[in-house]
This record gives C-alpha cells, structure tokens and sequence, in this order.
C-alpha cells in the first residue's frame, strides 16, 4: 500500500469515527467515548488535513470551526414557503380546529402528530445528493437569509445525511435552539469576561444564527431539532408525517423524543396537560404544543389559508404574568385610522424581556377591564409573545387613581373620532389627510410583502416624512440622492444603494400593487383575487359591489371597502400619480394563454407522478379554479390511487373522472401550446 494511499485510508477511519461518535453524543445524547478519546481523533484529524490539504473533504468534522466573516447575507428564495401556524390557547380553540378538520375531511377521530413547539429560530437546510449546500432562516416564509456557514457549526446538524439513497435534493426544516444547559453555561462565562449576557435562549439562538462570522456561532452552544420536510426532487417520501420523522431521524438528526401519534381530540388534550407539567424538567424551552394531522394526503386535501396550513395548529402554553403600575395612557393611529390605546407601564420583567409597553386594544376593554392611571396591573405575555394587560388589581388601586377618557378627537390631527358598535373600534374620520394614516400607509407600501424596497424601514420612513422630504406614498419616487445623503449615518453610496432600491420597486405585480395600496381588510390572498379577477387597475376602479362580491373569497363587508376606496378622488390621484412616477406590472395574459379559464377541477386520492400542490398550481397558472368538493359545476375530476368520496360523487353527478396520467398529458399539452 503506497504511503497516499494510507493516510486516505487513516483519514477516512479517523472521519468516519467522529462523525459516528458526534452523533450519538450531539443527537442520540449516548455516547460511546470519552471527550478526552474523541479529541485526540479530532486533532489527528485537524492535523492531517492541515499535512494532506487534498484529503479534505466538505463533510469533514473540522469544518464545524467556522468559516471567515462575511460583509452581509445573500437573499435566499424558499422553493416551498415557511408558512407560520395558528395559535391555539385554549381546549375550546384546540375543539374547534378539530372540528374544522372533521367537517373538510368528513370523518372523525383523525390521527394527529403531538411534538413540543421549541422555542428557538426556523431554518431551512437544502441537501444535495445527500450533503449540505444551504441554509436559511424563514424569513417572511418566502425569503431568508442565506446562514450556511453557521449552520454547518451545529454538530447535531448533518454535513452528509447518514445511510444511501437520498433524494437527488431534499430540504430539511427544524428549529434551532440553544438549550437550557448551554445557556447557563454561556451566560455565566460572558458574565465573568464583562461581557453582555443574553436574556433568554431564544434570544441567544437568533443572534448567534446571525453573526456574519461563523467562526463565533462555532462558539455557541446550539442545537437544532429537525420537524419536517420541505421542497424534495427525486424523492420516494414517506406517506405519514410520522413516518417522515422516522425518516429524518434514520438522515442523521435529532427529532423530538418526547413527541406522540395520537387518535382524536381528547388524545391530543391529554398531551397538552401531561407534556405542560413536565415543561420545566426540558432540557430546553418550549413555548407550546404543535399539533398536525399525520396523513400527508389528509393535509393535501385540508390545503392552507394564506399564511398557515389548515392540518396544523400550535397549541400556547398558559402566559407568564407579573404586577407592574399603569402609569399613563397614549393614543396610538394606524394605517386606517384605528386608534388604539398603548399603555405605559413601570417597566417589569416578564418571560424573559423587560415589558414597558402594553395594548388595551379599544375603549370597550378598557370599560371591560375598569382600568385607571396608577394601578397596580396583572400583565400577561400571551403565548409567550405579546405583553397584555390582563386584569386590574382593584385591592391596590390608590385614592388618586385616575379615570382613562377615550379621545373624541383624533390626537394627531384633531378630526372627529367615529365609533362603531359593530366594530368596537374607533377611527379617525380624516383618512389620508391625517398625518398619521399616511405615515403608516407609507409604512405598509415599502414593506416586504408590498412594494418591497430593500432598506426603507419603518424608522427611516419616519424621518423622511417628519422632515417633510414625503408626504405621500408618491413622494418616495421623488426622493434625491443627495437629499438621503444628507442625513445621519448615510453617505453617498448608501444612499444611491436606497434610490436603486426604489427605482426597481416600480417594477411590480398587480396583485402586490393592490396590496400595497393598503385598501382595508385586503390581504394578500384577496388582493390576489382581485388581480386576477379584473385584470387591470381600471377594471377594478369601475366594479361595482355586486361584482366585487363575486369574487372569491369576498364578502359584502370587504366589496364596500374596495369599492368606497376606488370612489374616493384622494386615493385616484394616489394611483395615478404612482403610474406616472413609472409604478408598472404585466399586462394580463391574452384570454388563449389561460386555455382552462373557467374551468373547475378537482383532485382526489394520492398522485403518484405529480405532487398535488404542483398540480394545483400548474392548473391555476392554466386559469382553472381547483376547488375541495365536487358538485355540478365540476368539469372534471382527476384521481389517483386511494381516491374516495369525491370520486364516488363524481361518479354519481356524471362529472368526466380522469386518472393521473391523463393530468400529466392534458397539462404538457397545454403548457406546450
């Protein structure tokens, strides 16, 4: 055996042995060595590589060191969006999204997945031909930042999936924790060097994912538990949720130990309660429960709202509450003029952040709560998130407590204030012309998900338009270089950066346009909708309430918003003045580029070739509508293996059934047309 050949082999051996030595005391928390033993393969390692540069390899153990800093992160587009989940935070709320799903599904006692909802940071992890290329944060759900390098750290984070066979691209998704342990520990250290240490471990995760040089990341002690899959490309996957977890564990990661396969609702109670009480013997934090049904037929066919899936739902833990005094109470104005009450607490330390801040939503909670300036208040962080004042102390209240008075005049323009019962909301009655409406609609059209201009936040459009270089959301075009230059912490490169970034805003959707417009109660689902039903800005300025209901999704409610923004001469001028600034999207697709317009399909049973959600959504780029149910109005029917139901009710209404293959062959024909 020549001399390379044996320093390969010893490579290889020493490779192999701590990689199969860190799993099982990274992920399996069993190891079979000591720390002593493990570093002195580690440095055989470090030290061969450094002799023998060409036996380096991407999977090798030494790269969990770090890499040089980086200036900033790269964008990363998710093939497959991050979507959020909806919150639970009772058994009645938990009872009604099973009973939701019961109704779709039209059967009971579904199989649900039970796993504790850590409390750390969502990433992405692409793999390619089984070894790590990418990771990202979730971002908005459908952009991240690109944190490859800090996540190669991780040493429960595979560099190689274990085992053969992988998919030619497969995405992993967990959450990236620091445990409670690690946090001790760490926090301890920073403490005895004079440094900052961190409040919580959630908060130690999301910043140490950040830091543009990895080789500091290396130093924190995170772990990431793996808790699905996400975007795949050649891949023969699992047809259970559970099954899936199965899968990623045998990959080489670390899955909750402590999750459950359960049957019905009360299944799903009874781990609420038995997982709470053991929440503070956890090695790590958990804010919750995430429930999710386990057929992954079953959660294409509950499909998603815009933000969350139907088949999920995180179920909070009880708040963690405190005392603190109310000491006064400011009048906040948003976007559409609500104007909601903030109050100003004595700052009090609540799970985990310092809490000064406090929403009383409207005057009817206030009436409800029987609040006055200088009492002693009970604040809850519901679900761990948002500071609320839950309740008055009324055993403490001082003499000199005083009465809160809602404003009947709006307290940044003086217009009148209008309430509603229906609403219980109070708004005012000015709209664009006051200060504080425009401010937030400025606000609410560079955001990501509207006009989306890279670097005009919130606190710099506040700036802009308390000096009155804006007034109105057209006024951002007409931003000069040297004007943003000017200002503190600019200069001329970062402010052309900022110009460049408005001038490629002007390039939009039309459903994005519409959504930045902020029309109240117009989402992003709607706003597509919208787009999609009328085609152009004025088709849509001339609809009336009766068409505007007939489209998806929208009520009377939401038709009398849209048609009384379009009908204001204000917000017509907005428009215009934003087309002629160069604000432009593509022109509709002639009517033969949609050759299923005003069709409707259904899918049902399992599709073998085709992901259902890649079906759906090459249907609807061909103008069909896919609908959940079968009626009359279906054209056709398209099933694979495990069809039921629907298949039988297509059967019975007569409507065309087609298998699978004849899908593929009617989408190929017309994408090809």
């Amino acid at each position: 055996m020549s001399a390379e050949q044996s320093v390969l082999n010893r490579y290889q051996e020493l490779k192999q042995r701590l990689i199969y030595h860190g799993h099982r005391y990274y992920v399996l928390d069993d190891p079979e060595i000591s720390d002593a033993e493990y570093d002195r393969d580690y440095q055989e390692l470090v030290q061969l590589e450094a002799q023998h540069p060409e036996v380096d390899t991407s999977d090798s153990p030494s790269r969990r060191v770090g890499a040089p800093a980086l200036e900033s992160f790269d964008s990363v587009t998710h093939k497959v969006r991050m979507l959020s989940l909806g919150n639970a935070f009772s058994n009645e709320d938990l009872e009604a999204f099973n009973k939701r799903i019961e109704d779709k599904l039209g059967q009971h006692d579904i199989w649900f997945v039970c796993e504790p909802k850590y409390d750390g940071v969502a990433v992405s992890l692409m793999y390619q031909n089984g070894r790590l290329v990418q990771g990202a944060t979730r971002g908005d759900g459908s952009t991240g930042e690109d944190i490859t390098e800090n996540v190669k750290t991780i040493s429960s984070i595979p560099l190689k999936l274990h085992g053969t066979g992988h998919p030619k691209l497969i995405e992993v998704r967990g959450e990236v924790y620091m445990p409670r342990k690690g946090f001790d520990t760490y926090n301890k250290r920073a403490i005895s060097a004079g440094e900052k240490p961190f409040v919580n471990p959630r908060n130690a995760a999301a910043g140490s994912l950040r830091q543009l040089d990895s080789r500091i990341t290396a130093q924190r002690p995170l772990e990431m538990c793996a808790y699905s899959l996400g975007f795949s490309e050649g891949a023969d996957l699992p047809a259970t949720h559970s099954e899936t977890l199965a899968l990623i564990q045998r990959w080489g990661f670390k899955v909750s130990t402590v999750f459950s396969r359960v049957k019905g609702i009360q299944a799903c109670l009874d781990y609420f309660s038995d997982l709470e009480s053991k929440r503070h013997a956890l090695p790590f934090d958990i804010d919750g429960i995430v429930y999710k049904v386990d057929s992954l037929e079953q959660q294409d066919q509950l499909g998603f709202v815009s933000k969350a899936p139907r088949w999920a739902i995180a179920r909070k833990f009880p708040a963690q509450e405190e005392h603190t005094i109310l000491n006064s109470v400011e009048y906040q104005v948003g976007r559409t003029g609500a104007i909601t009450p903030v109050a100003r607490l004595e700052p009090v330390f609540v799970g985990g952040v310092t809490v000064s801040n406090a929403t009383l939503h409207n005057r009817e909670e206030i009436e409800r709560l029987g609040i006055a300036i200088g009492d002693t208040v009970v604040v809850r962080r519901a679900g761990d998130v948002i500071p609320k004042i839950a309740a008055v102390v009324d055993s403490k209240r001082p003499l000199n407590a005083e009465k809160i008075k809602f404003p009947e005049r709006c307290p940044v323009c003086d217009s009148s204030v209008v309430y509603t019962e229906e609403e219980a909301i109070s708004r005012c009655s000015a709209g664009l012309t006051c200060p504080a409406q425009m401010k937030e609609t400025i606000k609410h059209y560079a955001s990501r998900n509207a006009m989306d201009i890279d670097g005009l936040g919130d606190r710099l459009i506040e700036i802009f338009f308390d000096r009155k270089m804006i007034a109105t959301v057209a006024d951002i075009y007409d931003l000069k270089i040297d004007d943003i230059a000017e200002l503190e912490g600019f200069g001329q490169k970062s402010a052309s950066n900022l110009r460049k970034a408005i001038e490629n805003s002007k390039k939009t959707t039309f459903d994005k346009f519409l959504y930045s417009l902020g029309i109240r109660e117009v989402g992003q689902s709607t706003a597509r909708n919208l787009a999609k039903a009328f085609k152009s800005i004025e088709s849509l300025r001339s609809a009336s309430v009766e068409e505007l209901m007939g489209v998806d999704d929208i009520g009377p409610v939401v038709a009398e918003y849209v048609s009384t923004f379009f009908a204001s001469e204000t917000n017509q001028l907005l428009i215009q003045s934003l087309i002629q600034h160069g604000v432009s999207w593509p022109a509709p697709p002639e009517a033969n580029a949609e050759p299923c317009s005003g069709k409707t399909y259904v899918l049902t049973g399992t599709l073998e070739t085709l992901k259902r959600a890649d079906a759906k959504n090459r249907l609807i780029a061909l103008g069909a509508k896919v609908a959940g149910s079968v009626s009359k109005n279906t054209d056709i029917v398209f099933y694979g293996p495990g069809a039921g139901s629907k298949l039988t009710k297509a059967q019975e209404l007569g409507v065309p059934a087609l298998d699978e293959a004849e899908l593929i062959k009617m989408l190929e024909a017309y994408e090809a047309s």
